[in-house]
């Protein structure tokens, strides 16, 4: 038996957009709900063609959600609010210091005010979603943003043919205004239902994806260096100042969930270019909010601002050294062909994203030596229709993170993502990530097997005996690199 220890919380995550719709509800006022509906990136095929409205329905079946959840003797959940359904229209304009573009305060005094512009029966319905959850015993992390922005703060389309002087995104300090205030606001309406807090969920996809990543179909899609480390700096200051205007309301901990892969060097000359992939797509960040580095200045109003770590992992990335650069190596972590072999003879999902449990060993093991905050893995799962390699992924991935604990990182839970089937952003519906098969028709829920083997884990709180044989690399035959 590998035990983890007796506070450990074994849970899942999931975001609003991705599985709130269905069953007839709609919330059409997100720029995410405008990208994947708009005819030039259908014809384009940045988008599937798939809708948000024909997902899951936790919205209206949230219930189901939380009886599979209990069945499976899952004791926490990452669950978010969607800003474009609490504010469909804009508020106010908030009160904000800010110069040269750095916001160093926002007014939170106001967020009474917010109830004249708040969609009322969004709020009461998200509030009989947490009373449920919290009726049956789950610790409840309440993340405040997920990706979708509310139309009135960002148009993606407009952004994506150049028009940058209306709704920008994070293109605009006054979002960061908007976004503390609107985290005030949610805190202070959600506070006695709310065990901890997240700001973000992985920033790093919608700056990375969104200004230099276009073909991945994120909006805007606007191919821009100098626009992505606009939202980049915007970003980090929006959390810190959501930090800021949430612990105006609560003491509870308040952390950030990011997307993180585990950099390799392809060959030891290139360890330095791995290095360096590293610094730019993890430690930039962090070094932000928490040493308050940003570029070459050091700002007070930045530093600290971190109670906790999200660890989200999937897969690694090699890196190779490219000029005074580096380049990720075709082949490996999320760079591979599906349903195949990687250059390493590993399986690939369903995704085409490599089998790789023993990177989130060391990506754990390197946030606690380098800050020494504690952590929750917040995302690790696989799309995998046929469920057959999830129980592999599942079982190693856990012994992972049992080994960073032994190697004495602070990892209190692990969350898979996700539950149920959902809605894969660009890719639709065609990427099956849930521990419970949706039937999008009839909205009706099937456990797949490594939701069971799930279960086991939760109710032994580790991985038995009997299921050791899965914490290897799954025998998959007969594919070809």
């Amino acid at each position: 038996m590998l035990s983890f220890p007796t506070d450990f919380k074994f849970g899942w995550s999931q975001a609003g957009f991705q599985s709130e719709m269905g069953l007839g509800d709609v919330d059409p006022n997100s720029d995410w709900f405008k990208w994947v509906h708009d005819r030039e990136n259908l014809a384009a095929g940045l988008v599937s063609g798939d809708l948000p409205e024909d997902g899951p329905a936790y919205w209206m079946n949230y219930e189901t959600f939380h009886n599979n959840a209990v069945s499976m003797g899952l004791t926490m959940a990452r669950i978010g609010v969607e800003w474009s359904r609490l504010f469909p229209n804009p508020p106010s304009t908030p009160t904000y210091e800010e110069k040269e573009g750095r916001v160093t305060d926002v007014n939170v005094d106001d967020i009474k005010l917010l109830d004249q512009y708040v969609n009322k029966k969004a709020l009461e319905h998200y509030r009989q979603i947490f009373k449920d959850l919290k009726s049956r015993g789950i610790y409840f992390v309440l993340n405040l943003y997920h990706w979708p922005m509310p139309l009135w703060a960002h148009d993606p389309i407009a952004v994506r043919k150049g028009q940058l002087n209306g709704p920008i995104g994070w293109l605009s300090t006054v979002n960061v205004a908007h976004f503390a205030r609107f985290s005030a606001y949610v805190a202070w309406k959600f506070d006695d239902l709310v065990d901890e807090y997240s700001t973000m969920n992985e920033p790093n996809v919608v700056w990375g994806n969104g200004y230099m990543g276009v073909r991945s179909g994120f909006p805007p899609g606007y191919l821009s260096f100098e626009l992505m480390e606009k939202a980049f700096r915007n970003i980090v200051q929006a959390h810190c100042r959501a930090y800021d205007a949430i612990k105006s309301v609560t003491k509870k901990p308040v952390g950030v969930i990011y997307a993180n892969t585990a950099f390799e060097p392809l060959t030891e000359a290139d360890r330095d270019a791995a290095e360096m992939a590293e610094r730019d797509g993890r430690w930039r960040f962090f070094d932000a909010i928490i040493h308050g580095k940003l570029g070459d200045e050091t700002r007070e109003d930045l530093k600290n601002r971190l109670d906790w770590i999200g660890v989200n992992y999937y897969t690694r990335t090699v890196i190779r050294k490219k000029g005074d650069g580096y380049a990720g190596v075709p082949g490996y972590g999320h760079g591979c062909e599906r349903n195949s072999l990687s250059q390493d003879g590993r399986p690939t999902s369903d995704f085409g994203w490599e089998f790789y449990p023993e990177g989130l060993q060391d990506v754990l093991l390197k946030y606690w030596r380098r800050y020494g905050l504690r952590m929750y893995v917040t995302e690790n799962g696989i799309s995998d229709e046929g469920d057959y390699q999830r129980p592999y992924y599942l079982t190693t991935h856990l012994y992972n993170v049992k080994k960073a604990i032994e190697g004495g990182a602070d990892v209190r839970g692990y969350l898979h993502w996700s539950l149920t089937d959902n809605y894969e952003w660009a890719s639709g519906f065609s990427q099956r990530f849930g521990l419970i098969q949706v039937d999008y028709e009839s909205k009706r829920q099937f456990w797949r097997p490594s939701a069971l083997v799930y279960k086991e884990i939760a109710k032994n709180r580790g991985i038995p005996d009997h299921l050791e044989h899965l914490n290897r690399v799954p025998p998959i035959k007969g594919l070809r690199r």
